[in-house]
């Protein structure tokens, strides 16, 4: 009975969640109740008009943020009130993160970029100890994103599919447990946009990774198991649609 409830359970669900943010002395509510579930293995969208809460949402259950209401529960347990410590550990190995602006490190090249959060899991001393394997894990992931002929470029040397497979590369290095994709393909052409959705669907169909990605798009939303739809900061529809 136990196991069926555990398997029954969402991976992750943000209950009943407000937020709200100051522009001087002025009030500005976000999320007003806004809620979200979302099982091991699956691919959600989230789309909306700017400003409807879309990624004040993703931050949240993704620790970025907290909520002034409400809660988030991975596996049953609830994570949005842990201390600093335990969420950098939560947003390090089981979260990861791509955003439409890419947000990698214009100093460092491709290969160190996708290291990173690898390199953030240990001491200094721990690194020189394990560089060898944290540089086997970013090649291995580097090379499924179809780029190991880049490893030694830096951003500014890449197209915007390429910084964004770069991202997803950085963001998966440490096999977390659930993708958080906000805009994925927002500063994206179509085409460039479609390739990073495939790549998208195949690591959630060949290794199960729970997505949950932000989207104005409906064609690209469309793509995603099942479509949450936020508008003025409540869920207003939830549409199942067919994955593309």
């Amino acid at each position: 009975m136990a196991e069926t409830l555990k398997m029954n359970r969402p991976l992750i669900s943000a209950e009943a969640i407000t937020k709200s943010y100051f522009r001087g002395e002025h009030k500005v509510p976000v999320l007003q109740g806004a809620g979200l579930t979302a099982h091991r293995g699956e691919f959600i969208s989230v789309i909306g008009q700017s400003g409807s809460g879309k990624s004040t949402l993703l931050h949240v259950m993704g620790l970025l943020d907290s909520p002034d209401v409400g809660e988030v529960i991975l596996d049953g347990n609830r994570i949005d009130n842990l201390n600093q410590a335990a969420r950098d550990q939560l947003r390090n190995h089981v979260f990861g993160f791509i955003f439409q602006f890419y947000h990698l490190l214009p100093e460092l090249s491709l290969l160190e970029n996708v290291m990173t959060p690898l390199m953030i899991r240990h001491s200094i001393l721990g690194y020189w100890r394990h560089r060898k394997e944290i540089r086997e894990a970013a090649m291995s992931m580097i090379q499924q994103v179809g780029l190991e002929h880049r490893i030694k470029h830096r951003p500014s040397e890449l197209s915007g599919g390429e910084m964004q497979r770069g991202a997803i590369a950085r963001a998966l290095v440490g096999r977390p447990e659930i993708l958080l994709a906000d805009e994925p393909t927002g500063n994206l052409d179509a085409s460039t946009g479609g390739g990073i959705m495939d790549l998208l669907k195949s690591l959630n169909e060949n290794q199960q990774l729970t997505i949950v990605m932000v989207t104005h798009d409906e064609s690209i939303a469309a793509q995603a198991h099942r479509t949450v739809r936020l508008a003025q900061g409540r869920i207003q529809t939830i549409a199942r649609e067919d994955a593309a």
